[in-house]
């Protein structure tokens, strides 16, 4: 397929934004139709950026024979439902993170793109920053040697997006910090590493900020402002460990909200050497000659991450690459939030189980 792919997207709310402006610096995609359940804000977004076509459902969108893709940018209970129609559509689709509410329903999610023989990408677009990219060249070129322990520090002090909204209504969006921001650190951590075998976890949430939802300060919110009439029935903290056999462990520590000065990285742990991801220019602390040695590693930092997602997504329907985030990697992220979730419900560690 040479011709411009044609791309609609299901969702118009900031992500749904984010996609379709990355779209529009990608040469060979055009977005031609735009969906969402809210009629003036349909009609806003599809104003500012200059898209045609608007439906009112995602059902009609996907009828539109013209359109050959769609980014699926919507509540995290409607993910999977909206995927597998699309693949019985004939689209192909983008699917933003986190990949559903659930493991099974990723697998069904597969199953689906199987039986249309159609192309599923995950949305997963830190795997995508020029950071991420030259640390995993490292790994993979063995500068840090074996990999034995990751750790994972990602904390807002005040952070909780759309309070008393989808973001923390457990029935629509599976959780909270965890299945929110940690899917992100989660996934990136073993796409770097190439550790994807996660085999058990000990882990434990906390609930502590969201409620009262009167009771919480905060300075900004995404997806905001707060819905007082709404709830809050997921996690704002978690903490644990994972196991990848008896290869490697992964420490976890992340917030929507606590009491700690904000942070967000992670570090990688090998016997030949340890650098940090996202704690300022990458520097891998290692040995050379018999010393301790500092290396900066240089690299361009200017890429545009969501457009460089939607290139390849583009590239990919067109013959051209393969998707950099698959479904079967989604799957397993899945699964591991699951297993974290059961870890803190049953106070003990259990086995991640992947379907």
């Amino acid at each position: 397929m040479s011709k411009k792919v044609k791309i609609g997207i299901i969702g118009a709310g900031t992500i749904g934004s984010v996609h379709a402006d990355a779209y529009a610096k990608v040469a060979d995609a055009e977005v031609v139709a735009l969906c969402d359940i809210l009629p003036d804000r349909l009609k806003e977004k599809a104003a500012r950026h200059q898209i045609a076509k608007t439906y009112a459902t995602h059902q009609l969108l996907l009828a539109d024979p013209s359109i050959d893709a769609v980014s699926v940018c919507v509540p995290n209970c409607a993910h999977a439902p909206i995927a597998i129609d699309a693949f019985k559509a004939g689209k192909h689709v983008l699917l933003e993170k986190p990949m559903t509410m659930n493991a099974k329903l990723g697998r069904d999610i597969c199953k689906a793109r199987d039986a249309a023989g159609k192309l599923l990408q995950m949305g997963m677009v830190r795997r995508q920053s020029p950071e991420a990219e030259v640390i995993q060249q490292a790994i993979a070129k063995g500068r840090l040697g074996g990999i034995y322990q990751i750790n994972i520090k990602q904390i807002r002090r005040r952070g909780i997006p759309g309070l008393g909204g989808w973001f923390t209504t457990k029935s629509q969006s599976g959780g909270g910090a965890l299945i929110d921001i940690a899917v992100h650190s989660i996934d990136l951590a073993m796409w770097v590493t190439g550790l994807w075998n996660p085999t058990r976890v000990s882990a434990k949430t906390y609930s502590k900020f969201g409620s009262p939802m009167r009771d919480y300060r905060y300075v900004s919110m995404w997806a905001g402002p707060p819905n007082y009439k709404g709830k809050f029935d997921v996690d704002d903290y978690v903490a644990g460990i994972v196991r990848f056999g008896k290869q490697a462990t992964m420490s976890l520590e992340v917030a929507w909200a606590c009491n700690s000065e904000p942070v967000n990285y992670i570090e990688f742990l090998g016997d030949k050497g340890g650098i940090r991801l996202g704690a300022g220019d990458p520097i891998l602390m290692t040995e050379m000659d018999g010393y301790q040695a500092d290396v900066k590693l240089i690299y361009d930092n200017k890429r545009d991450a969501f457009a460089a997602e939607m290139a390849k997504f583009v590239a990919a329907i067109q013959g051209k690459g393969e998707v950099p985030a698959t479904g079967e990697e989604g799957v397993i992220v899945m699964s591991l939030l699951d297993a974290i979730y059961k870890s803190s419900e049953k106070d003990q560690e259990v086995a991640v189980e992947i379907p």
